[in-house]
Parts: C-alpha cells; structure tokens; sequence
C-alpha cells in the first residue's frame, strides 16, 4: 500500500474546477427544458505516468469513434466531439432527461518528456485510452560504477529531474 498525501484543499480546487466550468460554459442559451436536457457535459479524464509513458482515458459512454477527435499541437492534446440526443421514436414521452448532451472540448498540455510520435489510441468499451511514450532521453536509466580495488561494481539509479529536463541533463540520485 502506498502513502497518499494528505491535501488539505483538494476539496477547495475540485469546488473552484467545478464553479470555473458552471462560468466557462455558453451561458447565453436559454434555460428551457431543451437547454436544462442538453447540459454542459464534459467527459472525465485521467491523466496517469509510468516510467515509459503517459497515459490518458477518457470516459465517452455511447458514443462512437466517429463522434469525437483527438489532435496534438504544440505540446497540447485536445479531445473534442459531440454526444447528440437522440429520440428513438417521436412517440416517445420523456418525463426526465439526466443524462447531459452536447459538444464539448477538452485541452491538456503535456510535459516536455512527451513525444507526439508514436502516439496510439484505442476506444474500447467507451472508454478512450491514449499512450503518448516519453523521450527516450528523459527515462530512467542505470549507471554502473567501477573503481579501483572495488570487489563489486555498483550500479546507481538516475532519474532526470524537472529542471535537467529542459536541458536534456541527467541527475544522479
């Protein structure tokens, strides 16, 4: 089990992230029923690192790859598309509509250990996944250490730090 820090104002962000979509939103469109039904949806993403890559999963239920796009430009990937409410049959008489609709967008921007190039994604099970690998000469690597008079050589960790890697220089730890 890993130790998780405790952050007294997570609650405070996630409140002021939420408050900040509620204002980014179009709010020039009506509040009638059509406009309370289509909503501004967002869909969820996490954004997770292991020592070869980053990795990004989008929630996009019901949707199809043709309903979305995935573009990266100047270090900045965005996810952008549409989920479209659709009637299944004009009789139909909907007494409560929860589920949001409508276009959205969402725009990250990466580190400078990302590389765009050999980016993959795959929708499975409505959920988005894209692996951006990392510059090879920003990974982890081992250094062997030999020396005089030394019965056994040594090998130490290095890791690049966050402000060697803008110079593409390598700390050792």
């Amino acid at each position: 089990m890993s130790i998780v820090r405790y952050d007294p104002f997570r609650d405070v962000r996630t409140l002021q992230e939420e408050v900040n979509r509620l204002f980014s939103t179009n709010l020039t469109r009506g509040f009638g029923e059509e406009g309370i039904g289509r909503g501004a949806w967002n869909p969820s993403v996490d954004i997770f690192e292991n020592k070869d890559q980053i990795i990004l999963e989008a929630e996009l239920p019901g949707m199809n790859p043709e309903d979305f796009e995935l573009s990266v430009e100047n270090n900045v990937i965005t996810l952008r598309g549409e989920r479209r409410f659709e009637k299944k049959d004009e009789s139909d008489n909907y007494h409560r509509v929860e589920r949001s609709y409508g276009s959205f967008t969402r725009s990250f921007t990466l580190p400078q250990t990302v590389s765009a190039e050999g980016a993959t994604a795959e929708y499975k099970n409505g959920v988005l996944r894209v692996t951006l690998p990392k510059r090879e000469e920003t990974k982890a690597r081992k250094i062997e250490i030999s020396g005089e008079g030394a019965p056994t050589r040594k090998t130490i960790d290095t890791k690049a730090t966050e402000a060697d890697k803008s110079k593409g220089a390598t700390a050792v730890r």
